[in-house]
C-alpha cells in the first residue's frame, strides 16, 4: 500500500509543478523572466524540441548567444535561435540569427526591439506537458484529475473513520 502512496505523491508533485509552470508561462514574473515552450527542432540538440526555456531580456547581446525573439501572443510564438551576426544599420542594431539545425541563418534580420530576452537555461520535454496543459482538454485534466484523486483519496479516509467509530460504538454497547 506504500508504494501507492508514493505513486499517489510522486502523481500530485508532477501536477504541481506542471500547474506552476502553466501559471509562470501565462503570466508575467518578476524581473522580466518568461518561461516559453520550444516548439521546433530548429536549436536541436542544444535545446530540444519540446523544451521549456527560460528567457530574460538584456541590454547587450553577443554572437554566439541564444535569443528569443518576434511576436508573443497566443496565436504567434516567438523565435529561438542563435545570433550568427550582428551589424549596425543607421545606428540601429541588427541580429542575423541561425538555428543551430538549419544550414543557413534565418532571411530576417532582427532588430533589438523585437528582442525578447537572452536564453538562460532550458529542461528538455518539459514543454510538452506545458503546452499540453494550456489546451482544453489538458487544462480540465490539470484540474480534474488531481481533484478526483484527492476526493477519492478523502472519502476512503471518511469510510476509515466510520468504521473506526461503528467499531468504537459496538465495543461500548456490548460493555454496556
Amino acid at each position: 500500500m506504500k508504494i501507492f502512496k508514493f505513486i499517489y505523491y510522486i502523481f500530485i508533485a508532477f501536477i504541481v509543478v506542471i500547474a506552476l509552470l502553466l501559471i509562470v508561462s501565462t503570466f508575467p514574473i518578476t524581473g522580466n523572466f518568461k518561461v516559453l515552450t520550444v516548439i521546433s527542432g530548429s536549436m536541436e540538440p542544444a535545446i530540444k524540441t519540446g523544451s521549456v526555456v527560460v528567457v530574460k531580456p538584456e541590454n547587450d547581446y553577443k554572437i554566439g548567444e541564444m535569443i528569443t525573439f518576434g511576436p508573443y501572443s497566443k496565436t504567434k510564438a516567438p523565435t529561438t535561435h542563435r545570433i550568427y551576426d550582428i551589424k549596425v544599420v543607421e545606428g540601429q542594431v541588427i541580429y542575423i540569427t541561425k538555428g543551430d539545425a538549419n544550414n543557413a541563418p534565418d532571411g530576417r534580420e532582427i532588430q533589438k526591439k523585437d528582442v525578447v530576452g537572452k536564453v538562460l537555461f532550458s529542461v528538455p520535454f518539459v514543454g510538452y506537458a506545458v503546452y499540453f496543459a494550456k489546451q482544453p482538454l489538458g487544462f480540465a485534466l490539470i484540474i480534474i484529475v488531481p481533484a478526483a484523486i484527492v476526493i477519492v483519496d478523502e472519502i476512503k479516509n471518511i469510510y476509515v473513520e466510520i468504521k473506526k467509530k461503528k467499531k468504537t460504538d459496538d465495543v461500548e454497547k456490548t460493555d454496556q
